[in-house]
């Protein structure tokens, strides 16, 4: 089963053919809200909203554990995450979906492992490549199918949140490799790895990160709205049409 965690812009998805709801307990604490249950595409999907009802949890305060785990729990084998970012490479542009390849983590003081607490033993994770290829082909795939135009491969820097960066953290952002900016990528995509769940994420471009093309002196926030609800039609337009020869996700 397909798990969709929906970012900003995406509390709920319209095209799910919501069967049943569930509200999920676990060891670490409550889910950001309850799972959604149902069929995409003819295919079997369980949504969250990451920020929860009425989009009320920053991002700095999700809890990444439980909402992972929770997934699992409920049988999602893959998980795709749906994000709001800014774009700091010449060339990107509001409107835009990009599939990222890379992440920066400049997150602090969120609990960013299961491998924690007394007597717990020491466990690395491997995560060089932080996103599934065999999922971001699956998106890139559909976006095709779909004539919808999509980025190939894009470096995502995490930061803290909940408050938007200043021009100088970009242009740290930027020589440090960065090439969108968003503020919950991370720990969400090494939990997936750390819970063995293939993961990857759809960016949606809604604004010039600070200091860039028309945010060069601040942020509009009245035209990210406007680009927020036609970036998440397309969005529900590939989620519909992702195929993957898995047929678990098929059932």
């Amino acid at each position: 089963m397909l798990a969709i965690i929906g970012g900003s812009g995406l509390t709920q998805l319209s095209n799910l053919e919501v069967s049943r709801r569930e509200v999920v307990r676990t060891p670490y604490g409550e889910p950001s809200g309850i799972l959604s249950f149902g069929q995409i595409g003819g295919k079997s999907a369980v949504f969250l909203a990451r920020h929860g009802h009425g989009h009320t949890i920053p991002p700095h305060r999700v809890n990444y554990r439980a909402n992972l785990w929770a997934l699992r729990e409920c049988g999602a084998s893959r998980v795709v995450s749906v994000a709001s970012v800014g774009c700091i490479r010449k060339g990107l542009s509001p409107g835009e979906l990009v599939i990222p390849n890379q992440i920066l983590d400049y997150t602090w003081g969120r609990a960013h492992t299961f491998f924690d607490g007394d007597g717990a033993p020491v466990t690395h994770t491997d995560f060089t490549e932080p996103y599934d290829a065999a999922l971001r082909n699956i998106l890139i795939k559909a976006a095709a199918a779909a004539n919808i135009p999509l980025r190939d491969g894009a470096v995502y820097a995490a930061t803290q949140g909940p408050r938007l960066e200043t021009a100088a953290e970009i242009d740290r952002l930027e020589r440090d490799g960065a090439e969108i900016v968003g503020m919950t990528g991370m720990p969400e995509a090494s939990l997936a790895r750390e819970l063995g769940l293939p993961y990857a994420s759809i960016a949606l471009i809604v604004n010039h990160a600070a200091g860039r093309g028309d945010s060069a002196r601040g942020i509009h926030f009245g035209q990210l709205e406007t680009v927020l609800h036609s970036a998440t039609d397309k969005v529900r337009t590939i989620l519909s049409l992702a195929r993957t020869p898995d047929r678990n996700l098929e059932k």
